[in-house]
């Protein structure tokens, strides 16, 4: 049987909610963040060498990245699919293949590296340290959100925003592999970004995506999506 190697609060969250959608059976396994450092445990190492997650294993097969494991589960049980999930994969040379492709892309290659500086900078300065270095970290990390992250996270919500007004799905019209990619990062923006809320139709997609069955299921398996969630 196929299993999910789940880590909490993490990526791996979408590889839930797209089995959930797809009905696909599963055996969940849950690991715990380290309580102190917040880092994955080494039991991931023993699953797969770089000790991350989410990693999915079926027989001596072992897949690891949420954007390979999004797309092996789709070229797999896609074409199975029906009704809202018929278009999980579009075709090819539509302008829907096109959009899907980006937001693949954008998911991990642009706007997860902002949302991570932001929570680096938000939690460095209250990692244990000399008692006198503190406010200069504390400086530092501000200083570095303020002119660097939180300019390039504006950016990049008014952008997803925008495309958003007008589409209700990142690909457009329906539902795609796209939409489990860009899960996390929308959850992590919505949770770490000031007023992200403001940004209405981001909010209205987050509202849609939560509204999913299949979604509320993969919650109650896999726990909140991001740390206070």
């Amino acid at each position: 049987m196929l299993t999910v190697h789940h880590l909490e609060t993490s990526r791996s969250q979408r590889v839930l909610w797209l089995l959930e959608e797809l009905g696909v059976p599963y055996e969940l396994r849950t690991y715990q963040r380290d309580p102190r450092t917040r880092l994955a445990p080494p039991e991931l190492r023993k699953i797969h060498p770089l000790g991350k997650s989410p990693v999915i294993t079926e027989g001596d097969e072992v897949i690891a990245e949420s954007g390979a494991i999004i797309e092996t589960l789709v070229d797999r049980y896609g074409a199975q699919a029906q009704g809202e999930l018929a278009h999980l994969e579009p075709a090819r040379g539509t302008p829907e293949r096109r959009q899907c492709r980006f937001w693949m892309h954008y998911a991990e290659g642009s706007l997860m590296n902002w949302l991570v500086m932001k929570l680096v900078f938000q939690t460095l300065p209250r990692q244990p340290m000399p008692f006198f270095v503190r406010p200069i970290a504390r400086a530092v990390c501000g200083k570095a959100e303020q002119k660097l992250v939180d300019p390039n996270l504006a950016t990049a919500l008014a952008f997803i925003d925008d495309h958003l007004s007008r589409n209700p799905w990142f690909a457009g019209a329906d539902l795609t592999m796209a939409d489990f990619q860009m899960s996390f990062p929308v959850e992590a923006a919505m949770s770490r970004v000031q007023n992200a809320d403001r940004h209405t139709h981001l909010k209205a997609y987050q509202a849609r995506m939560r509204a999913r069955p299949a979604y509320q299921r993969a919650l109650a398996k896999g726990g909140p999506v991001v740390m206070g969630g």
